[in-house]
């Protein structure tokens, strides 16, 4: 009894594929993986099987030849099989008009009804992950309150260094991009106010567009993208390396060792890079307004205490430590969700900036309703 194998070889352009040993059903599963690569790379080639160094055939050993052979009908017509004997002929002759096509007629779906199911399965699951995240938001909090019972618990040189990396280091880009929003806020609204000689209220525009809105928002965009999915990467990344583990097994709470830190720093940093945000954005808008408009900074910086109420200003720094309780939270809670791929850090450092900013947008809203109904 000799097990099945086989050996290949080129001879002018013609693939040439010699069996040997025993082809029987109980040898082929040690050479069917081997078979099928050999079938994958030789697609489309002309193909010539000898078996002549065949011993022993049965119907399986036949029908694994004529697959190889037919390999999805893709083989040359001159493609056949050689040798061996009148038995082994007559056998592989027999089984041939019954080796199944590999080419399987695609399923008849209905677009409509696969996009209704979609829908459906999306609806479903952001279900499921708002009470995941409206879970962890109460473990947060409660965890919080122990902390705040036990101030000794409190990682304050933590608290230190990622109110450095989330909210110092963000200063620059949250910066430059205020300021550069505050020009073109400027500028869009002189050049459609100078069709009604009204360029002087471009002063009302910026002040309250960026101190009521852009300024708080654009902040928590840029905190979202920069300091959010950086929440998630970290803590993902020692959910791979199980370092997350390692702290629940020296007694250690990850959700106090590694969010609350974070939460707060983030919260304590929000207001401040909103406050820059919106003093760049006025200064940019006030650049454009004295050159492209001949208004003078002092005429704009007048104009801007007479018109604009403090209250614009303070709904914008009102808003910041809610969005940035949201971001950390998102973020912490998407690297504890990590499942222990690179690949699944990646879609949850997506996840991340993508959850963060849409609850952001509703949260924004939320107020834009509130404070125009109390006529703030």
């Amino acid at each position: 009894m000799t097990p099945a194998a086989f050996s290949t070889d080129l001879d002018n352009g013609i693939l040439r594929l010699k069996a040997a040993g025993d082809w029987q059903a109980r040898h082929l599963g040690a050479i069917d993986e081997a078979l099928r690569d050999f079938e994958d790379d030789a697609v489309g080639r002309e193909l010539i099987i000898d078996i002549s160094g065949v011993g022993r055939l049965d119907t399986a050993g036949a029908m694994v030849l004529e697959r190889v052979l037919r390999a999805c009908s893709r083989r040359t017509q001159a493609s056949r099989i050689v040798g061996g004997s009148e038995a082994h002929q007559t056998l592989i002759a027999n089984v041939a008009p019954h080796v199944a096509p590999c080419e399987v007629e695609p399923a008849r779906r209905n677009a409509f009804l696969m996009m209704v199911n979609r829908l459906g399965k999306g609806i479903v699951e952001g279900y499921y992950a708002a009470l995941e995240i409206l879970n962890f938001v109460g473990l947060t909090l409660t965890t919080f309150a122990r902390v705040i019972r036990e101030p000794s618990r409190l990682r304050v040189t933590s608290i230190f260094y990622h109110m450095e990396e989330a909210g110092v280091n963000a200063m620059p880009i949250v910066g430059l991009m205020s300021f550069m929003i505050g020009a073109v806020v400027a500028f869009m609204g002189a050049k459609i106010l100078r069709l009604f000689n009204a360029e002087v209220f471009t002063v009302e525009l910026v002040g309250i567009s960026v101190l009521r809105e852009f300024g708080v928002l654009l902040a928590a965009i840029l905190v979202a993208g920069r300091s959010g999915s950086a929440f998630t990467a970290a803590i993902g990344a020692m959910k791979i390396r199980e370092e997350i583990d390692a702290m629940k097994a020296l007694g250690l709470d990850p959700v106090e060792t590694l969010v609350i830190p974070r939460a707060i720093a983030l919260i304590l940093m929000m207001p401040v890079l909103t406050f820059m945000a919106s003093i760049l954005g006025v200064i940019g808008g006030g650049l454009v307004a004295a050159t492209a408009m001949e208004i003078s900074p002092a005429f704009f910086v007048g104009r801007l205490q007479e018109t604009i109420a403090l209250s614009n200003f303070w709904v914008g720094l009102i808003k910041a430590p809610f969005f940035a309780f949201v971001i950390a939270i998102i973020g912490c809670y998407q690297g504890m969700e990590v499942a222990g791929s690179s690949e699944s850090l990646g879609q949850r450092t997506t996840l991340s900036v993508v959850q963060s900013l849409f609850i952001v947008i509703i949260l924004d809203a939320f107020f834009a309703m509130f404070f125009l109904e109390i006529d703030y």
